[in-house]
């Protein structure tokens, strides 16, 4: 019975985003503010009976009850019960409701706390909101309905993916949809600001806390999806190129741009028509990242294997929507205003040039993803495109990107002086000097691109800390001077300064870890060793244990370095008993910002094991990094002059 509501509510959820879209749309050619009202009302309606559909889905995986067809075959009674929660949305049905639930929530986000956008504007946001809605909702009630039954119940179902049956991986997903489908507000933004043929500093405001909250999201997310990739398939690694992983990737690269590129918008007036074209693209790659998991055209392990016509429905709904929005842009586009002119080294030329090689490093993950699948379906010839590529085309625009960041912002608006600019950053620049020097004559074996890394990281941190002390005139005027123009200092001003340093954290971190990882791989009995970076690793012991849903063998590995007890881990290799499918857990060994990461492999004849040990140096800054970077985002998002577009508050004048 209660899937039976959860499905009515599904439903009442579509007609009501059809209500929120034509209510709207009359609203705003009507200029009724009743009709506003209703279209806003729908819409937090509309969200709300998604989320009654997602409670019944919940509570049909949590009592294990068959009867639906999307618990058969994504869960088991013997399922711990995190996971039978995250089975929830661990299917293609059940991620396509978590993909609505986040859709209209945004859409209820914006009727209720868009009350300073301008009424007209407000009314088309939540109507192109109500369209989004009503296109998705309409595919995940008539092409994959989460909630349908079946006529057999069987007595057990299949049971989730046992490579998705992890903590990290349970609120992954929630995460990056909030991120993927945030940029529909954007979207939705655009194309209003389009049909009203209003694009200027005022719109770039509204969109800026929009794109601030959906970029933290989906940072938060595809950390966590790394880090479960990294200690969950035993592959010693934490980002692949894998063509999911870049599908997460390359909304993340674009909303980057956009938050830059508004900036110009807001203070200058330019870039309008650049801006609108990043917003829209933004939820344009988010939905062609739903098409790829889900239309069966990619293998990988992140991806869900379903069947080919709903990946062409979702290909119409990527066509139709986007194509639409971008005519739009096509016609309005010679209407948008210039803006204000700016010499070509000032503030805005360094935001043109961040974006410009922003959209060239998308352009080269998107050849990178979508070129072996033009390939094989013209020739027949299955290809792949792994790092070398992307070691080749992307790393090389990241790496200048990253030399020129810190110094926009100590440039000024209109015109810049490149030279105060140069001075200003001197400290910095000795930092990053002495940083690569260090590292290239101390850290064996000598790696020149590696002590590179280490000062462009170097490089990132200190200037960020150099813009920090040009805005509070550190060491040029008295210290009670400094501090208090450090605490006047907008929260604003701190979340980008947070964004920049977690990137040059992160920065430290993956070259670190890519230069100079060292792995050892040997099959041991028990009793046998290894030599990895240093420490000794020796297998103590394996014996079997039985899990929830599952028989392990599980090691016992005591690591030793010059005689002297390091650490002791236990990993894995598991059977899952329902599918027969094999899984390892990695035994990390945490060194202050180093791993020593090990996994267990599969039984040998002769009792041996394979083993498998990777020293990661400073792997816990490519986690770290990432996790400063959102917590800056959600620091600046909590400024109210940028959440709401206005000044700050100021008390009344005493009489």
């Amino acid at each position: 019975m209660i899937a039976e509501i959860g499905a009515f509510a599904l439903i009442l959820a579509l007609a009501l985003s059809i209500a929120q879209a034509g209510l709207s749309f009359a609203a705003r050619m009507r200029r009724s503010s009743a009709l506003a009202g209703a279209g806003e009302g729908a819409a937090i309606a509309a969200f709300l009976g998604v989320a009654g559909a997602f409670a019944a889905l919940m509570h049909a995986f949590v009592a294990s009850d068959f009867s639906v067809a999307n618990v058969a075959m994504n869960s088991h009674s013997e399922k711990p019960l995190l996971y039978r929660v995250a089975g929830t949305w661990g299917s293609h049905e059940g991620s396509m409701l978590l993909w609505c639930l986040a859709l209209t929530g945004f859409g209820a986000s914006v009727a209720g706390l868009g009350r300073t956008l301008p009424r007209g504007l407000r009314a088309l946001t939540v109507g192109v909101q109500g369209v989004l809605g009503t296109v998705f909702l309409a595919y995940t009630v008539f092409a994959s309905n989460p909630l349908a039954r079946v006529l057999q119940p069987p007595v057990e179902g299949r049971s989730l993916n046992p490579l998705l049956q992890d903590p990290a991986l349970a609120v992954h997903p929630p995460f990056l949809y909030a991120g993927y489908v945030g940029m529909s507000v954007v979207f939705s933004l655009a194309v209003a600001a389009l049909i009203e043929g209003r694009v200027d500093a005022a719109w770039s405001r509204w969109v800026r806390p929009w794109a601030l909250a959906a970029w933290s999201l989906l940072t938060v997310g595809i950390t966590l999806g790394s880090f479960w990739a990294y200690y969950e398939l035993g592959w010693g690694g934490w980002w692949f190129w894998d063509p999911v992983e870049n599908a997460s990737f390359m909304p993340w690269l674009i909303a980057t741009a956009l938050l830059h590129s508004a900036i110009v918008t807001e203070k200058r007036g330019a870039l309008a028509g650049w801006t609108v074209f990043l917003a829209l693209a933004a939820f344009t790659f988010s939905m062609l990242g739903a098409f790829l998991v889900r239309s069966g055209v990619l293998t990988s392990v992140h991806a869900f294997a379903v069947d080919p016509t709903r990946g062409v429905l979702l290909l119409i709904i990527l066509g139709v929507t986007s194509g639409s929005a971008f005519g739009l842009f096509a016609w309005r586009a010679p209407t948008l205003g210039r803006g204000g002119m700016f010499a070509p080294v000032s503030r805005e030329s360094a935001l043109v040039l961040n974006n410009i090689l922003l959209a060239a490093a998308t352009a080269t993950v998107l050849l990178g993803t979508l070129y072996p699948l033009i390939r094989e379906a013209m020739s027949g010839e299955a290809i792949s495109v792994g790092p070398p590529y992307f070691n080749l085309t992307f790393t090389p625009l990241m790496a200048v990107l990253l030399v020129l960041l810190p110094i926009g912002p100590l440039l000024a608006w209109k015109r810049g002086d490149a030279g105060g600019a140069a001075k200003r950053l001197q400290v910095a620049a000795a930092v990053a000097v002495v940083a690569a020097l260090v590292v290239g004559l101390l850290v064996a074996p000598r790696s020149t691109w590696g002590a590179l890394g280490v000062g462009l990281g170097g490089w990132l941190i200190a200037g960020a800390l150099a813009e920090i002390a040009e805005r509070t005139r550190a060491f040029r005027v008295p210290g009670a001077e400094t501090w208090r123009r450090l605490t006047g200092l907008p929260r604003g001003a701190w979340g980008m300064t947070l964004a920049h340093l977690g990137l040059g954290v992160f920065v430290l971190g993956a070259v670190f870890e890519v230069s100079w990882k060292v792995e050892a791989a040997e099959a041991l009995p028990v009793g046998g060793a290894l030599d990895v970076g240093g420490y000794h690793v020796r297998l103590a012991d394996v014996r079997g244990v039985n899990g929830p849903n599952y028989d392990a063998d599980r090691g016992t590995v005591v690591v030793t370095r010059a005689g002297a007890p390091v650490c002791e881990v236990r990993p894995e290799r598991r059977l899952y008993l329902v599918g027969g499918q094999t899984t390892s857990e990695v035994g990390i060994c945490y060194r202050g910002l180093s791993h020593l990461y090990i996994v267990l492999g599969e039984h040998r004849d002769g009792g041996t094991y394979l083993v498998r040990a990777y020293w990661n140096p400073w792997a816990s800054l490519i986690f770290i990094g990432p996790v400063v970077m959102g917590l800056g985002g959600l620091v600046s998002l909590s400024d109210r002059r940028l959440r709401l577009g206005v000044g700050r508050r100021r008390k009344a004048p005493a009489t």
